[in-house]
């Protein structure tokens, strides 16, 4: 008998930052000695018939809600056949951007590795079981932290010698006062200056910049000093297909597109126009473990690699399965703050900055499915009461 899958529960829970804040308009995380910043987060459950659940902890509440609308579907279901629903559920979120795939999707190859008792990586097919790894920065503050161009090239040194072969810039936000160009464009440079001749160097203004002209300006500092990419530098919201063809025409510096286009279709076009050099995929994002591998292997049939967005469990299995992939995200890190990695792992899982070894790679999990433990106590402790059930 196949397995059906018998309820799905979706907790939403609160957990703390401390000394970490926001910037001016609130939407970025800066350093904030003092203060105390709380994030929330989804705690999904698929049950089976099996006695195995699927597991998985992420999201955010537009992809819950998202998923209010199809988890009935799923209950009564087979959760190996992920492909079917994949398909069904990409169909019923249509109109929408189809974040609640994302989550849904993980914890069905969770089940499956758990029901097969392999890791996720070798249902995928594994390339590799280390993962070369870049220290990805908190966004600019005013608080003495990454407050300079002088303090990112600190940090860099910093990750440097604890042994990150590459560094990524995010800059300033928070208002046009804080969004200084000249401020980048010197952040570009000193960190280059700095430790340019011993790292891979990358810069992701997060859409900040005013300005085609702004993304022109930062793209030429990345090119005096051979930056492996410049990432969602600009307003269009990083998918203009047009602007980023035509800044590819005027800046040497490979770009980095895709993180905040939604789907395999969007991203194939994206490829297929030139618009990007290298391709960004998140299974979170993206529909899942299943979509972020359309995307990796339709990168591959044109030639490109795929750099997977934001740190986590999901992400190392879907790196260890693509030969296409150069670099795992650790984010986001800081000279004063700890990461943000919510506190719901047992056993030695871990993002935090010291997670990598004398190379410079963190491990990909061996264990059943996604391979970590999560503390079901710590959710249901800090539950905000947010709970939904389907069943």
């Amino acid at each position: 008998m196949a397995p059906t899958i018998t309820k799905i529960e979706s907790t939403e829970f609160s957990y703390t930052l401390d000394d970490v804040g926001t910037d001016g308009h609130g939407f970025n995380l800066v350093y904030a000695p003092g203060e105390t910043t709380e994030r929330k987060l989804f705690a999904l459950q698929i049950h089976t018939d099996e006695g195995i659940t699927g597991e998985y902890i992420g999201g955010n509440s537009p992809g819950a809600a998202q998923i209010n609308t199809f988890a009935n579907y799923l209950v009564g279901k087979n959760p190996l056949e992920r492909e079917r629903h994949w398909s069904e559920v990409k169909r019923a979120l249509r109109k929408y951007d189809r974040m609640g795939i994302g989550p849904v999707d993980i914890a069905l190859w969770d089940f499956a590795g758990k029901y097969y008792d392999a890791p996720i990586h070798e249902l995928l097919g594994t390339y590799r079981t280390r993962l070369p790894t870049y220290a990805s920065t908190y966004h600019g503050d005013e608080a003495g932290g990454l407050d300079s161009p002088e303090a990112y090239a600190d940090f860099a040194e910093e990750c440097r010698d604890a042994g990150f072969p590459g560094f990524k810039i995010h800059g300033w936000g928070g208002g046009d006062d804080a969004r200084d160009v000249r401020r980048e464009v010197e952040t570009v440079r000193a960190v280059g200056e700095r430790v340019g001749d011993e790292m891979d160097l990358m810069v992701d203004p997060a859409c900040e910049l005013a300005t085609f002209a702004d993304a022109l300006k930062v793209g030429r500092a990345c090119d005096e000093y051979d930056y492996l990419w410049l990432e969602d530098p600009y307003r269009d919201g990083g998918i203009s297909q047009h602007g980023h063809q035509k800044l590819r025409e005027l800046i040497d510096t490979p770009l980095l597109q895709t993180e905040h286009v939604r789907g395999l279709e969007p991203h194939t076009d994206f490829v297929a126009s030139g618009a990007t050099d290298f391709v960004r995929a998140d299974p979170e994002y993206d529909g899942g473990i299943t979509g972020a591998m359309k995307i990796v292997r339709v990168a591959e049939g044109f030639g490109l690699d795929v750099e997977f967005h934001a740190p986590g469990p999901a992400q190392r299995h879907c790196m260890a399965a693509a030969r296409n992939a150069n670099y795992y995200e650790l984010a986001l890190v800081h000279p004063l703050a700890n990461n943000t990695q919510p506190p719901v792992y047992r056993g030695d899982y871990s993002d935090m900055f010291d997670t990598i070894d004398e190379r410079g790679t963190v491990p990909v999990p061996d264990g059943p499915g996604l391979g970590v433990d999560y503390d079901w106590e710590y959710v249901e402790a800090n539950a905000t009461g947010s709970v939904h059930i389907y069943e």
